[in-house]
């Protein structure tokens, strides 16, 4: 017998219309959510010794304060995806908006570790509704597949410009005011979506969305969390079996879930969704430019701070200086797009630049700090012009309906690419610094960089200075083996988008 619903219900495309003023200045509002969400991933790193000083949290609070956003973040995307499919992208985004603007004043004076750890998932829950929505969103407005390309490219950048900024924006506002500012900043953008949304924003949903399946909800919840857990801890704590068991637990529960997509009257997940023209390619090639993004980022941040000794505000004001060349790769990708360039060529090209980004990291000593700069540049550069294509490719073969479902199933891609990266360059990265270190060496400064520098901070001068000096070349060559293998994985990807999208014309929506 045919599951009646085994396939993804297929309306008539919109008409394509370029898009006015009304479009573009809402094409700006949507940036400000999106902006914000992905601050909020980084917005703690330097406020994180006033809380402790305020708050007096456990070592296990400290890192709920810091993981449950998140992970609370990625657990429900695909949820918040099909709801706001159901309701109303727009009706969904203004609820994120307001959940977002009262956890945020709830985070900024909360008195106590636990409120904090309740402020910080409701402002994941909110991040989750405001994700899948503005893209979803955007699917909408932009019928015209060229506008629709710059425009993802510009939340493509924007997206990654905010992780960066982030960072800074804590330091800078913890140095002048107090720690719960980094969260107040929040507020005037999200007063702004909400009154300005209403007014430019339409509203789209899918007419016939069939009942919801509730039981999907825990078992992608389920799928996802202990998957992202144990891939987090992996890098600093090594493959412990708990971890272990974490990631293969959460595989088990993604294989029921599946199953369950597969099977129910009304999935939570259309598997026709997955069989669009173009749809899964452009779900892997995400995750795994998610992995060579993620996976550099951590090696290039400790770097800046332990190895050439910045401090953490000077570290992350440095790392602004590779997003003028994220700001360039937008425009680039748009001009080739609108000459008609194939997109397999584009996003096979960016997948080339990135792997050519970690190819110069492969090249730097233990004073290197422009090339470093630059590697990371060209390397997320090249990430920026594989993402807005993919993203772009994805969101036009998806059928309007299902703008949000297929939004957020991207997001959590790049949540689980990001997640492995880190995991498994991580580890690589890890074992070459512990191979590398004398068996000698103190049994902290063995295990990690960070170890060598607490060590360090207790012998006498000559004797800390010779351990730090070993140390800091044993975490370079790491990273070397980290961009070795990143460049292989990237020059690998480059390939398989040439194969895999080579028949898929940019003009296709």
């Amino acid at each position: 017998m045919t599951n009646p619903t085994s396939t993804t219900p297929t309306t008539p495309p919109p008409a394509t219309t370029r898009a006015g003023r009304r479009e573009w200045t809402a094409l700006g509002v949507l940036m400000l959510p999106l902006l914000l969400v992905s601050m909020d991933v980084s917005v703690l790193y330097f406020a994180a010794p006033a809380i402790s000083a305020d708050l007096r949290p456990s070592g296990t609070q400290q890192l709920w304060i810091f993981d449950i956003y998140g992970f609370v973040l990625a657990g429900l995307l695909m949820t918040m995806g099909s709801i706001g499919d159901r309701i109303g992208r727009r009706k969904l985004l203004l609820m994120g908006a307001a959940a977002f603007s009262a956890a945020s004043v709830l985070a900024a004076y909360a008195d106590s570790a636990e409120t904090l750890i309740a402020a910080r998932a409701i402002l994941g829950i909110g991040g989750a509704t405001l994700m899948p929505s503005t893209m979803a969103l955007l699917r909408t407005m932009f019928t015209d597949p060229g506008e629709r390309a710059k425009a993802i490219g510009l939340w493509s950048g924007v997206m990654t410009g905010g992780i960066a900024l982030g960072s800074v924006m804590s330091g800078i506002l913890v140095e002048h005011f107090w720690w719960g500012s980094v969260f107040l900043v929040n507020l005037p953008a999200m007063a702004l979506l909400l009154i300005l949304g209403p007014v430019l924003l339409p509203e789209s949903k899918d007419p016939n969305p069939g009942r919801f399946d509730w039981l999907s909800v825990p078992l992608s919840m389920a799928a996802v969390l202990p998957v992202i857990y144990g891939l987090k801890e992996i890098p600093s704590e090594g493959w412990h079996p708990q971890y272990v068991v974490s990631v293969t637990v959460g595989l088990l529960f993604a294989a029921l879930f599946v199953h369950r997509q597969r099977t129910s009257a009304s999935p939570l997940i259309p598997p026709a969704l997955l069989r669009g023209h173009g749809f899964t390619p452009a779900l892997v090639l995400t995750l795994i430019s998610a992995f060579g993004m993620m996976g550099s980022a951590i090696f290039t941040t400790q770097y800046l701070q332990s190895v050439l000794g910045k401090s953490p505000l000077a570290a992350a004001l440095w790392s602004l200086l590779p997003s003028v060349l994220i700001g360039v790769a937008g425009p680039v990708t748009g001009a080739l797009v609108a000459r008609g360039v194939r997109r397999g060529h584009v996003v096979a090209s960016g997948f080339a630049v990135s792997s050519v980004g970690y190819a110069l990291l492969a090249l730097t000593g233990t004073d290197s700090l422009w090339l470093v700069l630059v590697a990371a540049g060209v390397l997320a550069s090249g990430v920026v012009m594989v993402m807005s294509q993919l993203t772009d490719l994805a969101m036009s073969t998806a059928p309007v309906e299902r703008a949000g479902t297929a939004s957020s199933l991207l997001e959590t891609g790049t949540e689980f690419g990001g997640a492995l990266g880190m995991a498994v360059l991580g580890s690589i990265g890890t074992a070459i610094y512990r191979h590398e270190m004398p068996s000698s060496a103190p049994a902290a400064a063995h295990e990690t960089l960070g170890g060598a520098l607490a060590t360090a901070a207790r012998l006498p001068d000559r004797t800390a200075a010779a351990l730090l000096s070993t140390a800091r070349e044993a975490f370079t060559s790491g990273m070397h083996g980290v961009a070795i293998a990143g460049a292989v994985i990237l020059a690998g990807a480059a390939a398989l988008a040439a194969v895999t999208l080579r028949k898929i014309d940019v003009s296709e929506k």
